[in-house]
């Protein structure tokens, strides 16, 4: 077999395996994440229907942490494929003497290491906003101030030049891929761990929208991730990060400005 066959056929195989992941992740994430309904039925409820506050016991806590994990795996791991299969083909490059699975394997468990901290940031944070009643029961912010705040400083991370840099580590790997390569198997994970950084850093405020239109609603995050993988993945996916940012605070002023209309009715009337 030739030298390019070899590494289409490592290509296919690690497409497919990337593929089984996302679609595992995607699977427990439609069919509920034990929440006891199917995340269509949390999609298609009223967003003002009474429902009995969550107790936050451990059993509730590590299916919050099941829950944010396997949508962070199914929204990001697709716009990660092409910095895998790059990594991959260093890997066979490198060693073409061995299969580069093993190694990649582990540079992926890097990346899902990387969403798992912030899957737990994430819990911590609804924690406290259930907490607080900031939260409904159906896991998505009912103060629309914290809306507003939150609308506005995603926004504004999309100007600053910490998302910049993060987004071109992610559009452009191959210079990281390079000179921070690491021999073995937990180089690779280091590798994985470190790379996934620069992509939560590049996404986490848009990661923290969920909780504006709901954890669960599935129209959020077929639309954060498809956010996610035009910013890395398109030519054009710098100008669209900034102009995304412009809506997003546009967005939030007009939270803030209808907030204090109704309560200037409200106080009127």
């Amino acid at each position: 077999m030739s030298v390019a066959a070899l590494l289409r056929r490592q290509q296919q195989i690690t497409l497919a395996a990337l593929a089984l992941v996302v679609a595992l992740a995607l699977g427990y994430v439609l069919l509920g994440a034990e929440m006891g309904m199917t995340a269509l039925d949390m999609t298609l409820m009223p967003r003002d229907m009474d429902m009995a506050w969550p107790v936050w016991s451990l059993r509730y806590t590590l299916t919050m942490f099941a829950m944010w994990w396997a949508m962070m795996v199914a929204m990001m791991l697709p716009s990660a494929v092409p910095v895998i299969l790059l990594a991959a083909a260093l890997n066979a490059k490198a060693q073409p003497g061995r299969a580069p699975y093993g190694a990649t394997a582990w540079f992926v468990a890097g990346y899902l290491v990387a969403w798992g901290g912030f899957s737990i940031v994430a819990v911590a944070a609804q924690w406290w906003l259930s907490q607080v009643r900031a939260l409904a029961p159906m896991l998505h912010l009912s103060d629309t101030h914290v809306v507003a705040s939150l609308l506005i400083a995603a926004g504004l991370w999309q100007f600053t030049p910490w998302k910049r840099a993060c987004l071109q580590q992610c559009r452009s790997p191959l210079a990281f891929l390079t000179q921070r390569r690491r021999a073995g198997n937990l180089g690779a994970l280091v590798m994985g761990l470190e790379h996934g950084g620069y992509c939560l850093s590049c996404c986490w405020l848009l990661m923290a929208l969920l909780f504006v239109g709901g954890v669960m609603n599935l129209f959020w995050i077929g639309g954060l991730a498809l956010i996610v993988l035009v910013e890395k993945a398109l030519p054009a996916g710098e100008r669209f990060a900034r102009a995304l940012g412009a809506v997003l605070v546009i967005c939030g002023l007009a939270v803030v400005m209808l907030s204090e209309s109704d309560a200037l009715h409200r106080l009127l009337g």
